[in-house]
């Protein structure tokens, strides 16, 4: 029954789009029909800057995070990850806006900081140098979803802990499917550019 109250706290927490919320606030849109049209901080730095997208980044961030937090305090560690699982579902598929969301990069992020610390910092710093030498964030969170259950099977955790990690890794992967399918063609937008954006515009 707890597991129940966990994954419906942790899903309606993964409602709360700050993409959404970030782009009626700040510019009167709906980042949903500018850019890639994805709810998500990447799509909001190309069309509203960094500021914006840094917001963006942070609040999805915690999303997963006290998502993670209510998790393990009801059921403990695998209540953790039960409720890290639900926010990215709700992330990526918000009842509250027809079920189109986001990739859940971030949100996992929250997650992963508070159930696997040190691994969390290693896949940060590989996010960081795969944008630093390729341009893509689609290829470098390919990349540390890839990677993910991999170290926490290197770092030995238990077998649940790993099952949580491939779907999370599974989750993010498949929302990705339409950057693999670019990345395979080179038509993949790079994160310096911003074309379209509406914070370039005005």
């Amino acid at each position: 029954m707890r597991y129940i109250l966990i994954a419906l706290i942790g899903y309606l927490l993964g409602n709360i789009s700050s993409s959404y919320l970030v782009g009626k606030l700040m510019a009167k849109i709906d980042v949903r029909e500018h850019g890639s049209g994805n709810l998500g901080a990447t799509n909001v730095y190309r069309v509203l800057g960094l500021r914006a997208g840094g917001i963006v980044f942070l609040t999805d961030t915690l999303k997963g995070l006290l998502a993670t937090l209510i998790g393990i305090w009801l059921k403990g560690d695998i209540g953790g990850l039960v409720g890290g699982i639900a926010a990215v579902a709700g992330h990526n598929w918000p009842f509250l806006l027809g079920f189109k969301g986001g990739k859940g990069i971030a949100t996992s992020f929250g997650s992963i900081v508070i159930l696997f610390p040190i691994i969390s910092l290693i896949l940060f710093i590989v996010e960081l140098l795969v944008i630093a030498f390729t341009g893509y964030v689609s290829l470098a969170s390919i990349t540390v979803a890839a990677l993910f259950p991999i170290l926490v099977i290197v770092f030995r955790y238990s077998i649940k802990h790993i099952i949580g990690a491939f779907i999370l890794a599974i989750l993010a992967i498949y929302r990705h499917r339409s950057n693999i399918s670019r990345l395979l063609k080179g038509q993949e937008n790079k994160i310096t550019s911003r074309k379209n954006g509406v914070g370039r515009l005005r």
